[in-house]
């Protein structure tokens, strides 16, 4: 079979699939069916594909010993292991957004390089199908016997990069070598056989990927039990190296009674995601009971304004409720990242539209701030002020985010649209072509849109014959004064303004339903449809119980939150004041290669007598710029949340 009827073949049963699940509202359109054509995400998919896998090709070949690990146990020549026990799952990742990027940039070299890399892996593979350099190359008396140690995540994210690179190839060398790896797991493990507590929660929501491509009840069985075995006092028998409590790994309580969220941000995103698809694809309301009582608590009282989470560095993750500090926030890329996927999966699970708002917070800013403009400097942290202490990195120890937000942007096209059987929603504003099948009928999409820099959206519909079909346009969240739900963050100065929409140049009438704007008509071929959204500069406060954002105020456009940085401020960012109702303009502008849309006010600026004795104020312009492009200039003072009045002010002297 040649490859293009591989190919085919897989985009075939990927149209045919059904596009609503048992327990979910509808599916989102997967990454093969979509082209992100241009606008703000296009260039940053292109660096992706070339800058940041160079990066992670270049650090797990040459500069660590991750792919070095597989060899070794190739060779069975008793080697050492080089590195840490949770490196191969970098491997996995990495190539999984390499598989995202055959799809959106087709490179022989880059499919040769996977193909490559897929061998080696497969030849570590043992004749059970266990997989895990660590303990193969340490000694396999020791594998599972600590829950901690991450054989399970690591091959989680095994899993998924086997799902990837099957759906955009058509290969199954590393897709076979994952059902080994699952079947070896499944006849270890399950109802009737030995407990297990995933130590890093991933594997689950990995089963129910391979399940989806493969159809393998057990797959989706097995990802039900390992939710089902948290909280239950199962660990006997095991080691526990670094669990610092029950809390930290979210095991204190089984997940259908979790109410609150605790411990390690992407440990429980993993966990949350998992349990969305599981429920997904079974509509147990245990499940989708627990997963809107805990969103409401990370959402409501533990989320930062970029959508951030996990704001202490000494568990990776929360620690009680409204502790928000700005300078010392951890927010963990991965953890965005995490967001993102969880986000997405509840969205799907329940049709409203609050949590792609949140998905789009945490995408473009918390997430994206991850990575660098130059595509090749990573945060692992991202924190929300800056005295000039914070850079951006080549690589680092524990490598899980660069690999993370390389394969979160390449397959941005997994975001953009959902189907049902009557209806498409439109989730994601960006120049994207997708095809769909509505009501049995094909329809293409073109999108055309500056967003996020302007608000104005243009969608022309191409049904391959006359129908009818609801059409679902979401209405972000940020165009209310309410800028996330609960009232975390609301506007105090501002306007909430609805959006306007015409089809072929006509003013329409649209009804709200569950956050989307729904169009119902009959649609033909070369409908166009224009979105206008509303976009003015917000100036947000934070709910009283926030202390650290008491008395200032955070600056966003659109999905877009902003910040001030001493590169474009003389050098400082913590010398200005943002008095009430300030008036800001839109100018635009560049930070190295990347247009951006800056903000510019005239404002009190606090400034030191040319003999240092004393301060006086004097009005000056400043500049305030996406907050994901900070820190592309070398190290800077910045600050996302700005004092209003002078006495709040808190010199960097």
């Amino acid at each position: 079979m040649n490859k293009v009827l591989i190919l085919f073949i897989t985009l075939l049963i990927h149209t045919i699939l059904p596009a609503q699940m048992s327990g979910g509202k509808y599916r989102f359109v997967n990454f093969s069916r979509v082209d992100i054509t241009g606008g703000f995400w296009k260039p940053k998919i292109d660096k992706v594909a070339t800058a940041t896998l160079a990066a992670c090709i270049y650090q797990t070949e040459t500069a660590t010993a991750r792919i070095r690990n597989f060899e070794k146990v190739a060779r069975k020549l008793g080697e050492e292991h080089e590195g840490i026990f949770y490196d191969d799952s970098d491997v996995f990742k990495a190539l999984e957004a390499m598989a995202y990027a055959l799809k959106t940039h087709p490179d022989t070299t880059l499919e040769k390089k996977c193909d490559e890399w897929i061998d080696k892996i497969a030849a570590a593979q043992l004749p059970d199908g266990y997989l895990n350099t660590w303990y193969t190359l340490k000694g396999l008396k020791d594998r599972y016997t600590d829950m901690s140690m991450h054989e399970d995540y690591n091959a989680g994210h095994m899993l998924e990069a086997g799902v990837a690179y099957y759906n955009v190839t058509g290969k199954r060398k590393l897709l076979e070598v994952c059902i080994r790896w699952a079947d070896h797991f499944d006849s270890l493990f399950g109802p009737g056989k030995r407990n297990w507590v995933t130590g890093h929660q991933e594997l689950e929501l990995a089963l129910v990927k391979l399940f989806d491509v493969t159809g393998e009840q057990r797959y989706l069985r097995l990802a039900d039990w390992l939710l089902d075995q948290r909280g239950r006092k199962l660990a006997k028998g095991y080691t526990w190296t670094d669990w610092k409590d029950t809390a930290y790994a979210q095991d204190l309580l089984p997940v259908k009674e979790q109410t609150q969220i605790t411990g390690h941000a992407v440990r429980a995103m993993y966990m949350y995601t998992g349990a969305a698809d599981v429920a997904a694809h079974t509509g147990d309301s245990g499940y989708i009971r627990a997963m809107k009582t805990v969103w409401e608590d990370v959402v409501h009282r533990n989320m930062y304004i970029t959508g951030g989470i996990g704001s202490a560095g000494s568990n990776e993750g929360f620690s009680v409720d409204y502790d928000l500090p700005n300078e010392h926030a951890y927010c963990e890329t991965c953890a965005s990242v995490g967001m993102v996927f969880w986000n997405q999966r509840m969205n799907a699970l329940t049709g409203q539209a609050m949590y792609m708002d949140v998905l789009e917070r945490s995408l473009y800013n918390g997430a994206l701030d991850g990575l660098s403009l130059s595509g090749d400097r990573f945060f692992y942290g991202n924190p929300l002020a800056s005295r000039g202490q914070h850079q951006r990195r080549e690589w680092f120890g524990t490598a899980c985010c660069p690999a993370n937000i390389a394969r979160l942007v390449a397959s941005l096209g997994n975001y953009v649209y959902a189907e049902a059987e009557n209806s498409v929603f439109v989730n994601l504003y960006t120049c994207s072509n997708v095809a769909l099948q509505v009501n049995q009928v094909p329809v293409t999409i073109r999108q055309e849109t500056n967003y996020p820099w302007d608000g104005y959206v243009k969608l022309v519909i191409e049904p391959a014959k006359k129908s009818n079909f609801n059409l679902y346009l979401r209405l972000p969240g940020w165009c209310s004064n309410e800028i996330v739900p609960g009232g975390l963050y609301t506007t105090k100065y501002g306007s909430a303004a609805m959006p306007l929409i015409s089809v072929n140049g006509k003013k329409v009438t649209y009804t709200v339903k569950d956050g989307y704007m729904l169009v119902a008509q009959t649609w033909k071929k070369g409908d166009v449809v224009e979105l206008e959204l509303p976009m003015e500069v917000k100036m947000i406060q934070a709910r009283n119980e926030i202390k650290q954002n008491q008395g200032r105020i955070a600056l966003q456009r659109g999905p877009l939150v902003y910040c001030v940085e001493g590169a474009d401020n003389n050098g400082k960012a913590w010398n200005l004041v943002i008095p009430d109702k300030t008036a800001f303009r839109l100018s635009d502008s560049k930070i190295l290669d990347e247009p951006v849309k800056v903000l510019k006010a005239l404002v009190p600026v606090i400034q030191v007598s040319g003999d240092g004795e004393s301060l006086y104020t004097e009005k000056k312009e400043i500049t305030a710029i996406p907050y994901y492009a900070w820190a592309n200039r070398g190290k800077n003072e910045m600050q996302v949340w700005l004092p209003v009045k002078i006495a709040d002010v808190k010199l960097n002297y």
